[in-house]
């Protein structure tokens, strides 16, 4: 399965972006989970959202 991530792309990238911004909340407020903390879970969702990120931003350039 291919993920497109081109102009008609914008609900799927979206609701990937509210996605992580619940997670973030829900880490930051319920699990403290804190960037830089060491922890396992919180820094493989930041390496997963950067990587999505630059994969948007790559996309839209073309």
């Amino acid at each position: 399965m291919s993920l497109s991530l081109g102009r008609n792309s914008s609900p799927i990238v979206t609701w990937i972006g509210v996605a992580v911004a619940l997670v973030a909340i829900v880490g930051t407020q319920v699990l403290g989970w804190e960037w830089g903390s060491g922890r396992l879970v919180p820094t493989l969702i930041g390496i997963v959202a950067a990587g999505l990120a630059v994969a948007v931003v790559l996309s839209r350039r073309e």
